[in-house]
């Protein structure tokens, strides 16, 4: 049996020491950039909807230090592995209290049944919960635990046991992931008996330093200090203020003003400004991240009776040598980005570095979309996201030069655009053609990016593409089910090889992230994630 100690938090702890309990109130706003499609974690795959929900408002069994990847206790504060990599066994927290709102009161404290309806819930389609909520769990389902996890046991109050069906290399970093947040079972059983279930996802309960308050649709997300916390020195703040700002522009003057203390995605154009001003601080790191084009590679795409050009690997590889990469890079990130090549970002351990860009070449282009059949001025939709993500500073912008530079070579691209929830729920529904996509690795394991964005499980959720590739996905549930890592990487890099072949996507940039906030903001840390994590962060006076 492998053994793993407990490991304490002690960042920021002295910041509390003198405190004084007749101090006025410590708040602190947060522009955030877009409103969250609800607040139950497993739902989603968002940062968005994360740093409302999942962020503030839950505890996982195990969690990533703040600003790292390493992994530490959560809800669990330890856990054991069998020899064999199938059986682990988590020991819970005792005296974790979820939170107390005037819609719900909690009798108990936090136990082995809360972990057992988190996750039989995302487990079985028959559970009575989900039967009367009908959900999906996208990242869940992405990652293959849904088939992965053969039993889950409660052996007591604060034991509990999985049991996978193969080794699954990532599955402690997989479970300090935002979807597999704790929810509380007796909560939910009260849901059920009171017939609104759905509430779930609107009147939020957790284990996490903030207390849900209020929610007004792209206005505001109110919390409170969880002042039961179960490690009270990360509650550093009596009121948390998510103030929804869409525009860039006007976050940047809000934070200039004092109106908010943090906000993010600045416009390329205002990093310099910002960091001129001695009221702010502008913490930023490389982005551990990737903005892509992904091409729906159905045969129809949703909605359509019409071929799906996008279909034809000639016609991908044709959009894919069309794009002009150092001008995308030039105008939309300003300086604040670098050429992506691959599927992954580079410091994600296992990228294959022998790997080269696509040339820019769109007489060659031209000449392919010939040789498959394809007519000049065919038509195909351009999906441009309707918000900024890390990944991407100006969706809007980079979909205008993509459709210029796709016009050269006889293809239309006629630009759509959702508000976010909508995008996102359309495009894994597969009603796009190509679009911008990205994403921010989750968990510092390279199955988060070659499983979850481009593997056959994850066809109805993120992988946006659609593409479903045998020899592909046999290499990644193979790198997925050793421990040996030397095998992984060689396994991974054979897979790296032939998505480049395949094109289900182009790979665009990776992005430097910017966080710029108050000068009194303290023990903020970017996460190598793009979450926003506000335990531990306090206000100095």
């Amino acid at each position: 049996m492998l053994k793993h100690a407990v490991i304490p938090l002690l960042v920021g702890a002295s910041l509390l020491a003198g405190a004084s309990s007749v101090q006025a109130a410590t708040n602190l706003v947060f522009c955030s950039e877009g409103s969250p499609a609800g607040f139950d974690p497993g739902q989603y795959t968002t940062g968005t909807d994360f740093d409302a929900s999942a962020e503030p408002l839950f505890n996982r069994l195990t969690q990533f230090e703040r600003g790292g990847t390493a992994v530490i206790p959560g809800l669990a504060t330890r856990w054991e592995v069998s020899d064999d990599g199938l059986v682990y066994t988590f020991h819970l927290r005792e005296g974790v209290k979820f939170h107390t709102t005037d819609y719900f009161t909690p009798t108990r404290d936090f136990d082995a049944d809360d972990v057992l309806f988190t996750f039989n819930r995302m487990l079985d389609k028959q559970h009575p919960f989900r039967k009367a909520y009908p959900t999906e769990f996208p990242y869940f389902t992405d990652m293959g635990m849904d088939k992965n996890i053969a039993k889950l046991e409660k052996l007591d109050a604060h034991t509990v046991r999985f049991t996978l069906a193969q080794v699954d290399a990532a599955f402690i970093q997989n479970l300090a992931m935002s979807f597999a947040s704790i929810q509380s079972a007796e909560y939910a059983q009260r849901l059920l008996d009171e017939g609104r279930p759905a509430d779930i996802n609107q009147k939020p309960i957790g284990t996490g330093p903030f207390v849900f308050s209020r929610y007004q649709k792209d206005s505001t997300i109110r919390y409170k200090g969880n002042t039961q916390y179960w490690k009270p020195e990360d509650v550093k703040l009596d009121n948390l203020i998510f103030a929804i700002t869409t525009d860039a522009s006007v976050r940047m003057q809000k934070l200039k003003k004092g109106e908010c203390q943090v906000t993010l995605f600045p416009r390329p154009a205002d990093i310099e400004p910002l960091k001129a001003d001695k009221s702010l601080q502008m913490p930023h790191q490389a982005g551990f991240n990737l903005g892509y084009i992904a091409y729906n590679v159905m045969d129809k795409v949703k909605g359509s009776n019409e071929p799906n050009p996008l279909a034809k690997l000639e016609v991908r590889q044709a959009l894919d040598m069309a794009v002009d990469k150092q001008k995308i890079i030039e105008s939309v990130y300003q300086g604040a980005g670098q050429s992506a090549v691959n599927a992954m970002p580079p410091t994600q351990w296992s990228y294959d570095d022998s790997i080269k860009g696509t040339p820019y070449d769109p007489e060659k282009a031209k000449a392919l979309l010939k040789e498959a059949g394809i007519k000049e001025g065919t038509e195909i939709t351009l999906w441009a996201m309707p918000v900024q993500r890390p990944y991407n500073p100006n969706a809007r912008l980079m979909a205008e030069m993509l459709q210029s530079d796709w016009a050269k070579i006889g293809i239309k691209a006629k630009i759509v655009s959702y508000e976010w929830g909508e995008y996102i729920k359309r495009s894994k529904g597969g009603e796009q053609g190509a679009m911008l996509i990205g994403w921010s690795g989750d968990n510092g394991d390279p199955d988060n990016w070659l499983g979850t964005l481009y593997g056959c499980d994850a066809i109805n959720g993120n992988n946006f593409s659609k593409w479903c590739y045998k020899p592909y996905d046999d290499l990644i549930k193979q790198a997925k089910a050793t421990s040996d890592q030397a095998k992984r990487i060689e396994l991974y890099q054979k897979a790296q090889h032939i998505l480049k072949e395949q094109v289900p996507i182009t790979p665009i940039a990776h992005s430097t992230v910017y966080q710029p906030m108050s000068a009194k903001v303290e023990g903020f840390k970017i996460s190598p994630f793009s979450l926003n994590s506000f335990y531990g962060v306090g206000i100095r006076k």
